[in-house]
């Protein structure tokens, strides 16, 4: 049995190195047909070295990112060959692709970058760590009070760009020994500046229903995903009433931990597509696109798990309630919006049309979203978020020139590539 086991092991890496290696040639093929970069033209740099399941992570960004490459050319350092391949096909900023150490070597040592931003603490996020004479900044994915949120990995940035003073707070409160006053720069949410995208389907008097809930975790402690325990009942209680209009949005990892969790999402998909071929005008939505804009803004109401969308749709200012997880080892920071939100429970998740109706209609609830607005984001005035961020980067571009002037006349190379062995391999997906 074992030695069937280790057969099938080697075949799914056989095929996944197969793939792999055709990518890395695809995204060679295609980058030889376009322009060269030019030298010493990059200032900024965004690291990203996941593949396809992680995407979201950085589209989020792609807008914030074309308004900043205004003022500071960007350029994206795409180690995977499947993530460079959606970077090269989408809006994203140009990509230079840098599978080996080696090759992140010579493309930084033609360019003149300072500043490296993060939307991710992937492990490889290391390997560019070893470049001083320029900022390595965290810029993270979202907003959220998820333990992601407070890893003690915050330590290996020169700076984390945060959205306020609920962040400043759940890191001071959670890292022992670090500068939060000096180590973090306050922007906002400037991806909601550039929330956009078309309605698919035409506003009526149904009440707009947003659920998107998170991956299942791989851990106990982030066991936040609610499709098993609330999805399934509270969407079927919705689609059955005829009077609501569903959108289903979940986390793009659904699945790919707990088989069970990826039947049931599926499930809510199929039923999805049985109300509407039962009834066209319902126009239930099953959404998987890459815009993040629409579905927050147009919702009447939202239900989410623990994560960034909780703050996604605070940020909108309009009722929502998140789902309480089941398991008891689900890591919970109830120090900030959580220990004021509207809780839906698995218990009462069949009786969700009834919650969504007192949410609706509590004025209280309101204020109180207003309260918690201010003091994760501040002020949300549309373009403010943007403002702040590109003042962030000016700031660290200061500091970069201030530190050239005093080290003037000394040795500044950092880069080690001639002591060190590239062990890097080209192929990983």
């Amino acid at each position: 049995m074992g030695a069937v086991k280790d057969v099938k092991k080697a075949y799914r890496l056989l095929r996944k190195a197969v793939r792999s290696r055709m990518a890395v040639q695809r995204v060679r093929r295609t980058l030889e047909a376009m322009p060269p970069h030019p030298e010493q033209h990059y200032r900024v740099a965004v690291y990203f070295a996941d593949g396809a399941v992680n995407m979201y992570q950085m589209r989020q960004w792609y807008r914030p990112l074309a308004e900043l490459d205004k003022l500071w050319p960007v350029v994206v350092l795409a180690r995977n060959p499947i993530g460079a391949e959606h970077l090269i096909a989408e809006d994203a900023p140009p990509v230079a692709f840098v599978p080996t150490v080696r090759d992140l070597e010579r493309f930084i040592r033609d360019q003149d970058i300072r500043v490296v931003l993060y939307v991710n603490q992937n492990t490889r996020n290391f390997q560019m760590f070893r470049y001083g004479r320029r900022w390595h900044v965290f810029i993270n994915h979202g907003e959220s009070d998820k333990m992601y949120m407070t890893t003690n990995q915050y330590k290996a940035y020169d700076y984390a760009l945060v959205a306020g003073q609920a962040a400043r707070d759940r890191l001071s409160r959670t890292l022992w020994d670090y500068d939060v006053d000096r180590r973090t720069i306050e922007i906002g949410r400037p991806q909601a500046d550039h929330f956009s995208g078309t309605l698919p389907y035409s506003p009526d008097e149904r009440v707009v229903v947003l659920y998107a809930p998170t991956w299942e975790g791989d851990r106990p402690s982030a066991h936040y995903g609610s499709i098993v325990t609330h999805g399934e009942t509270l969407v079927g209680a919705l689609l059955a009433t005829g009077t609501h209009r569903v959108v289903y949005r979940p986390h793009p990892r659904s699945g790919v931990v707990d088989d069970e969790y990826g039947a049931a999402h599926r499930r809510i998909i199929a039923a999805i597509a049985a109300a509407n071929n039962a009834d066209p005008r319902a126009q239930h939505v099953y959404d998987d696109g890459p815009e993040l804009g629409w579905q927050l803004a147009s919702a009447d109401v939202a239900i989410v798990d623990i994560s960034a969308m909780v703050y996604d749709r605070l940020a909108a200012g309009k009722p929502l309630m998140i789902t309480r997880p089941v398991d008891e080892r689900a890591s919970v920071d109830t120090g900030g919006y959580l220990s004021d939100c509207e809780w839906l429970s698995a218990d009462a998740a069949a009786d969700v049309v009834r919650e969504v109706e007192r949410v609706r209609g509590d004025e209280d609830a309101i204020k109180k979203l207003r309260m918690w607005v201010q003091r994760y984001f501040g002020d949300t005035t549309p373009g403010v978020a943007t403002t702040k961020f590109h003042a962030a980067i000016a700031q660290l571009m200061a500091e970069w020139d201030e530190w050239q002037i005093r080290e003037m006349g000394t040795i500044k190379s950092d880069e080690d590539d001639d002591d060190e062995e590239d062990k890097d391999e080209e192929l990983h997906g």
